[in-house]
């Protein structure tokens, strides 16, 4: 039973993409136009489920350079349910993945044990606070996008570069904590506010900083990423739903996108392990810093 979590998401997924096939308003002349995109969600569900950040932070800036070199031209409030919707895909099958590696745990001192009443704790508490206020976001804020992005993108900059210090300093040589601390755990409920209110408007931010701060704080990658995944997958299926009622949905990108996010969220898994918590910390600080400071500059202009 533990080992069909990855085929259960499989199935779910199957289902919702023949819904889409079947019942969605598709422009076929723009699905063939971009066939390329399987390859994009390739590639954003790698780097979100290695990392644990949510694919955002690869759809937001490629979708952001499309449209300004005349790719594909969408609005704001399109990229962002382009990028839920991707993730319902993607991020599910990343979770199902991590999941299945928690319950499974081979005997390896290359990664340490990980609880998985901890595991379960961050989920609980983070998804708690992050969703609701995720969704109050959605049905009634209203605020300056742009404005949300450049604050948020800053933070993420000051947060990716201090897991990048932190990891080749202080860490580098530390044995990773095997126990979750209750502060830890406090200040994960702290961030699930701000993460959740700026998943609203880009689809990313709660899984963001929950991997950044549990990188930081120096714990496994399967207690950081895996969790992360979790929530990002929730988050952005509970977050799916305003875009579809309100239309906002270019169906034709999902179409093609949602089957390479799906194949992304398998892979991602072992090239995490293989690459191991130095490499993959270091690398995802960089990511968070470099595509951070893309979008600030994009958007400053």
């Amino acid at each position: 039973m533990r080992r069909s979590l990855p085929w259960i998401g499989l199935a779910n997924a199957a289902l919702i993409w023949a819904a889409i096939l079947l019942f969605a308003p598709v422009d076929w002349a723009l699905v063939r136009a971009l066939f390329f995109l399987p390859l994009v969600g390739v590639m954003g569900a790698v780097i979100a489920n290695t990392s644990g950040t949510g694919g955002g932070v690869v759809f937001i800036p490629v979708f952001s350079i499309f449209r300004e070199w005349g790719i594909l031209d969408l609005a704001p409030i399109q990229v962002a349910a382009a990028s839920f919707l991707i993730q319902c895909f993607g991020m599910t099958m990343g979770a199902a993945r991590w999941t299945d590696r928690l319950l499974c745990q081979p005997a390896d001192p290359a990664h340490p044990h990980v609880d998985g009443r901890d595991y379960a704790r961050i989920c609980v508490v983070v998804l708690a606070i992050a969703v609701p206020v995720m969704l109050a976001t959605q049905r009634m804020a209203v605020f300056d996008p742009h404005r949300v992005l450049l604050g948020f993108k800053g933070f993420s900059i000051l947060f990716g570069s201090a897991l990048l210090i932190a990891t080749w300093t202080i860490n580098r040589d530390a044995p990773e904590r095997t126990r979750l601390a209750r502060a830890d755990l406090a200040v994960l409920a702290f961030l699930a506010v701000p993460g959740g209110f700026v998943t609203a408007f880009f689809s990313v931010g709660v899984g963001e900083l929950v991997a950044l701060y549990l990188f930081t704080r120096h714990y496994p990658v399967l207690l950081s990423t895996g969790t992360a995944c979790v929530i990002s997958a929730v988050s952005v299926i509970a977050g799916s739903a305003w875009h579809i009622d309100a239309g906002t949905v270019p169906w034709e990108v999902v179409l093609l996108a949602g089957p390479g996010a799906l194949a992304g969220g398998y892979l991602a898994r072992p090239i995490a392990l293989w690459l191991g918590s130095l490499r993959l910390k270091t690398l995802d600080g960089l990511w968070i810093v470099g595509s951070s400071l893309y979008l600030i500059l994009l958007n400053w202009h």
